[in-house]
């Protein structure tokens, strides 16, 4: 259901459990990491015999494994040559092991102090093991020559990066500044946190996932706290029984609605009902029951006061309601007046049901002060970078620019789960933060989060907790996006034929699995 995604931190506390406390060597990872590149490279490249190669091994574990491959590259009938970034009599460890073997099977080795890199000839292949994962800040100019040389010389070669392209976050997924830009990237044992983030796709090319002997029980013992979403998440959504009946699938109230935005509640009601809800209900202003309500005969409305704005009264009017619904979607389209912000604080205050907190239910949690500390374990909110930024008190670009950051400053806050949506969606509660594999373009269009919202509250009116509501919901809607893609490879799609795919998704996936 989720694979592991360790933080160079993580992983290295893995290797030196491996090393220290379970007592494989050091030299042995090395080795396996060294064989599984070089199993990735053939399988990328093809055969090496006669190929030129060129091997950049930096001064850490990925100037090893860079010194193991060559050993393995020249059995193989490469021409080989090892560039390094150290002299040699200040290696040390496992990398100077390797090193020196490979010194021994008369691997040409250069330091590249001596070398005019513009002078370097033309390869067939480069292997990157500059920098590994636990590069931090920002590359050294010498270090920032090298990785453009590389660059350089990767427009006519095959670029395989050694666990990570060097200058590349393995936290972040972003270049610091600068970063090898790859073919493919073998990465060991687990993918790290970095490489799955969407900034990450144009420099690690093609990922392959090595393993390379970290016990199951060091991982089981050092449990990481980032996990990406597998297809196996779809088994925690009920499967439908043969003796179902509408009052089984769940009964979701979506409040929402305004002049102007009376689609978003409309379509927060559809996925709701495509993704499986028994039963849809709108509660809007009566004035927009109708609009709200589009002529569908499927989406239930119930109409609050007499006229098209919200008031704080209304929440008294909802309370005797709430006991025949399972769920609740607050939020899609309700607008910001001052009126609408008070009910929808009055609401969260007296709601005992789940609440999927979406759009403007976020606007009026983040003008509350101290509205986040107060949400109940129960809750979900969903915001968009520019949600999340109003949130937190700052601004989108900052979202961007440290999403996993962003996730971890919101639960110093609240208790509750939070889906920040966009390529790569992260969903996290206090135990665990997951990452979507998806980063579909289909999906970015107005209307989606709208239909995430309504999937969402489905799954928490069938009883799934609130962090596995998001984590099915969130792949369940990057699957429809894939899906939708086949019909509309240049986007143009609509948000109600995202919720429209939400069953051909799942039923075109279980199939394929099948």
């Amino acid at each position: 259901m989720l694979l592991p995604l360790p933080t160079p931190a993580e992983m290295a506390l893995w290797d030196r459990e491996t090393i220290e406390t379970v007592g494989i060597p050091g030299v042995t990872l090395m080795e396996c990491a060294a064989r599984e590149a070089v199993n990735v490279l053939l399988e990328e490249f093809g055969p090496v015999t006669g190929a030129v190669i060129h091997c950049f091994a930096g001064s850490g574990n990925n100037g090893g494994d860079a010194f193991a491959m060559a050993r393995h590259l020249a059995d193989l009938g490469a021409e080989v040559t090892v560039f390094h970034t150290k002299p040699k009599k200040r290696y040390r460890g496992e990398t100077r092991t390797n090193l020196l073997w490979a010194q021994k099977l008369g691997v040409p080795l250069f330091h590249l102090s001596g070398v005019d890199l513009a002078a370097l000839p033309q390869p067939d292949v480069i292997v990157d093991g500059l920098l590994g994962t636990g590069f931090e800040g920002e590359l050294r100019d010498d270090v920032l020559a090298l990785v453009r040389t590389v660059n350089r010389l990767g427009e006519r070669a095959f670029v395989l990066a050694v666990d990570i392209p060097s200058g590349l976050s393995g936290l972040t997924g972003r270049p610091l500044p600068e970063a090898v830009l790859a073919d493919a990237t073998a990465t060991f044992q687990s993918p790290k946190l970095g490489l799955l983030m969407p900034e990450a796709a144009p420099y690690a090319g093609d990922l392959h996932v090595c393993p390379i002997g970290i016990p199951l029980k060091v991982q089981e013992d050092n449990p990481v706290r980032h996990h990406l979403l597998t297809g196996e998440i779809m088994d925690v959504v009920p499967a439908p029984a043969p003796d179902m009946h509408k009052g089984k699938g769940g009964h979701v109230l979506i409040v929402g609605g305004s002049r102007g935005l009376t689609g978003a509640p409309h379509l927060a009601a559809l996925g709701a009902l495509r993704s499986g809800a028994g039963l849809a209900t709108v509660a809007c202003p009566a004035g927009l029951a109708d609009a709200v309500k589009a002529g569908s005969p499927d989406i239930m409305t119930l109409p609050l006061g007499d006229g098209e704005d919200w008031t704080p009264a209304m929440t008294t009017a909802l309370a005797p309601e709430l006991a025949r619904f399972d769920a609740v979607v607050l939020g899609p389209g309700m607008g910001r007046t001052p009126a609408a912000t008070a009910f929808v604080l009055a609401f969260l205050a007296g709601c005992d049901l789940p609440v999927v907190v979406d759009a403007d239910g976020l606007f009026a949690l983040a003008s509350a002060p101290g509205g986040l500390a107060q949400l109940a374990e129960r809750t979900v909110l969903t915001p968009h970078p520019g949600e999340m930024a109003r949130l937190l008190g700052t601004d989108a670009p900052a979202i961007q620019a440290d999403r996993i950051g962003a996730v971890n400053r919101f639960l110093t806050r609240c208790d509750a789960t939070l889906v920040l949506k966009g390529a790569a969606t992260l969903v996290a509660d206090p135990d665990l933060t997951c990452v979507s594999p998806f980063a579909e373009p289909n999906l970015a269009v107005g209307g989606s989060g709208d239909v995430l919202s309504g999937v969402i509250g489905s799954l928490m009116a069938r009883g799934l907790t609130p962090m596995e509501a998001a984590c099915a919901g969130v792949f369940w809607h990057g699957l429809a996006g894939e899906y939708l893609n086949h019909e509309f490879p240049e986007r143009g799609n609509l948000a109600s034929e995202i919720a429209n795919t939400l069953p051909h998704a799942a039923a075109a996936f279980i199939k394929e699995l099948d």
